[in-house]
């Protein structure tokens, strides 16, 4: 199967040379696609630089469920991969992600141990409870954006700001089987998160809302085996 790899990036010049080389040495036939998400900084200049590396460039920052949602619709090859430009996820990770698609329609990583401070492990964990509490996806780690699906399945999601934490929730909503499996997660070396905790918190709450209305109201699908084609 053919691979498309979509990574934002967000002010990340320090890191995006070394991310893209790994990922490139790590699934040299695969499509990867960077998205520079409005930086300030030489993320454009620096993703230009590596050969091979399609770009997709916003004139402003429009947040990560953006960059994620215009790398994904613009893929050209049967399976899409998603992960971070911080240098924090594994490349070597991917092809476990991608075999788990012959049980299930998405795989999620989820960080097994995790490489960030105390208090954004502590925020996450409450998080993921609540939101699991609500919308009972199955999924307890849904901050980790390496994930792999079929981009024919794209169609299932819904762009929204805050996308990026209910994909799981918005494909079992439709049917499809979603996988979870422990990844590798690595300190960041350069530069620092972009996200402030009580932001994400309010921005998580209130998309939560809005993603708990939408499913109440989407049509119950059958699982997409239990179809009948004619």
């Amino acid at each position: 199967m053919k691979i498309s790899i979509v990574i934002p990036f967000y002010n990340e010049e320090e890191n995006v040379q070394a991310v893209l080389r790994e990922v490139q040495q790590t699934l040299p036939e695969a499509e990867i696609i960077a998205v520079n998400d409005g930086s300030r900084d030489r993320t454009a200049e620096m993703i230009r630089s590596c050969a091979g590396v399609r770009l997709i460039s916003f004139p402003r920052n429009l947040g990560q469920s953006a960059a994620l949602y215009a790398g994904l619709i613009r893929a050209r090859n049967e399976i899409c991969v998603m992960m971070d430009g911080d240098g924090q996820n594994d490349p070597a990770d991917i092809p476990r992600l991608v075999a788990g698609l012959d049980q299930a329609d998405l795989v999620c990583g989820y960080r097994d141990q995790r490489q960030d401070s105390w208090l954004r492990r502590a925020a996450s964990r409450i998080a993921n409870t609540i939101r699991q509490a609500a919308l009972r996806d199955g999924i307890r780690d849904t901050g980790c954006t390496l994930k792999a699906m079929r981009t024919a399945d794209v169609r299932h999601l819904v762009p929204f700001n805050g996308l990026h934490r209910f994909i799981p929730a918005l494909l079992r909503g439709a049917g499809l089987r979603v996988w979870e499996i422990p990844v590798n997660h690595r300190p960041r070396k350069f530069g620092a998160s972009k996200y402030t905790l009580a932001r994400r918190a309010w921005r998580g709450l209130r998309d939560l809302i809005g993603v708990r209305w939408l499913l109440a109201r989407q049509i119950a699908w059958p699982r997409k085996e239990e179809i009948e084609h004619e």
